[in-house]
């Protein structure tokens, strides 16, 4: 099972001054600040100088709060603190400000008419601005977290989806591997209780086949040419049974051999053709598989002078219903599946999948 990792939020100081937030602030101080600045009594450097000043302790003010206290009571929400927090330290900033700058032995700038102005009306622009200022950060980082809280909700869900698909392919593969050799094995146990001579050299061919065949049931996919090289060992197994009851061809076109296809799709078909069409029939029948490329889509056919769809009934067995469902899980509907009745008597199993960009 495979987990996705994301990178922890920044924390400490990678949060308090970081670039993002530290550039907003500065771009912030410099648009409120400079419409001041010109009429300013003490120059246009001095107070641009005092806005900077006040937006970046209202960031750090507020980068604070967001991060601590770690548990805040109940009743104290820390976007109120935050919010509270910036507020609180504007008319504090401004007061250190003013009196920082107060020259030695002047008088306090509460003394002098127009530093009082310049004092009640930063005071004021700050404790105005500020808060609504910290306000639409919070908004915006609400935002920004609804949108990466749904796009890992997203991403988990559709990781959640790819395992159970790959845990319902797995199902319906192992569903196929008993129904596919218990089959074979059953073939085998006819021919040992009739006391065939045959069946020593069917077991020893079974065996081999197994051999090649078994590891296959387990891979994802496979190819075209991987699928024709199992079908032609089973026909041939199921030819040393009945000799004088099957025969069959098998023909691809070069450019569709190293096409994919999940496994056993054409061992599927074939072995319905055997089970359903040729063992029930009297006098046996021929099977034809065939592969072609025509138009970015590959066309595979199994044709059987077998039974009939008839005569063999509506129930024919579980591996085409579960072929079915292993294609429309792989390829949506870009696969389909089609019996149609062959005359005089057989079927033809039409596959038709979708051959990927880049193949020749």
């Amino acid at each position: 099972m495979s987990t996705t990792l994301t990178a922890a939020p920044p924390r400490g100081f990678a949060l308090l001054l970081g670039w993002r937030r530290l550039r907003f602030t500065l771009c912030a101080s410099f648009v409120i600040g400079f419409p001041m600045a010109l009429g300013w009594h003490s120059g246009f450097l001095s107070l641009m100088v005092r806005a900077v000043t006040l937006g970046l302790l209202a960031m750090l003010m507020f980068g604070l709060f967001e991060q601590w206290p770690r548990r805040l009571p109940s009743w104290l929400a820390r976007w109120a603190l935050q919010v509270m927090g910036v507020a609180v330290v504007m008319p504090a900033a401004v007061c250190a400000i003013y009196v920082w700058s107060t020259a030695p032995g002047a008088p306090a700038f509460w003394q002098d008419s127009e530093r009082l102005s310049g004092f009640w009306m930063l005071t004021v622009a700050g404790m105005l601005l500020a808060p609504w200022m910290a306000l639409g950060a919070l908004v915006r980082q609400k935002d920004a977290l609804a949108r990466h809280q749904a796009l890992s909700f997203e991403l988990q869900r559709s990781e959640l989806e790819r395992q159970a698909l790959d845990a319902r392919l797995r199902l319906l593969q192992a569903q196929v591997e008993p129904h596919f050799l218990f089959n074979t094995l059953a073939n085998v146990r006819e021919l040992v209780d009739s006391g065939s001579p045959q069946a020593s050299p069917v077991l020893g061919s079974l065996i081999a086949y197994l051999r090649a065949a078994v590891p296959r049931l387990h891979e994802a996919t496979t190819t075209m040419e991987q699928e024709l090289q199992l079908v032609r060992a089973y026909l041939e197994l199921m030819h040393m049974r009945m000799p004088d009851r099957l025969r069959f061809t098998l023909s691809a076109d070069d450019a569709a051999l190293a096409l994919p296809c999940p496994p056993t799709t054409l061992l599927t078909l074939v072995e319905n053709a055997i089970r359903h069409g040729i063992d029930p029939s009297e006098e046996g029948g021929r099977i034809d598989v065939g592969v072609r490329l025509r138009d970015g889509r590959c066309h595979a056919q199994v044709v059987d002078t077998g039974v009939g769809l008839q005569a063999a009934g509506n129930g024919l067995g579980t591996g085409l219903a579960t072929l079915r469902e292993r294609l429309l899980l792989v390829f949506g509907a870009g696969a389909s599946l089609r019996l149609s009745a062959v005359q005089p008597h057989g079927v033809c199993a039409e596959l038709d999948l979708p051959a990927p960009e880049g193949r020749p």
